[in-house]
């Protein structure tokens, strides 16, 4: 795992932990933005999220891992830059347990579909951007 960034503030961590998803920009070869809204979890100063690895995200970030996430909501901006790392197996305990405590149980490593394979996305903030200020 790759260093994170420093702490966003407690209120920003408070919303981390609260909110449900996070809209994640991938680019495509083209370099044109693929945005889609996902489940994650924040934990050690990483942001985590599950996909079945056959997505468009997931091939978008084998090409370039370079992503950004957002928060719902304009109020209070909550966007964090990143490089994203794929993981096939062997998930961290902390975050199959945040994903289950998160989520009313659901488990991060459970197959997608018949055939499909799980990962999972490790993404350290190199960025961030809260309320319009860079960090």
């Amino acid at each position: 795992m790759t260093e994170p960034l420093a702490t966003p503030p407690t209120d920003v961590q408070a919303r981390l932990a609260r909110e449900s998803n996070v809209w994640l920009c991938t680019l495509r070869r083209d370099g044109s933005p693929h945005l889609t809204p996902v489940w994650f979890v924040y934990v050690a100063g990483t942001w985590w999220i599950g996909c079945d690895g056959r997505s468009v995200k997931v091939r978008n970030i084998t090409a370039d891992p370079r992503v950004s996430l957002a928060l719902e909501g304009g109020n209070a901006p909550v966007v964090a830059e990143g490089t994203a790392r794929v993981h096939r197996d062997g998930f961290p305990n902390t975050v199959v347990e945040a994903f289950a405590g998160k989520y009313d149980g659901w488990d991060i490593g459970r197959q997608v579909s018949p055939g499909g394979e799980r990962v999972l996305l490790e993404i350290p903030v190199r960025r961030w951007l809260l309320a319009g200020t860079a960090q």
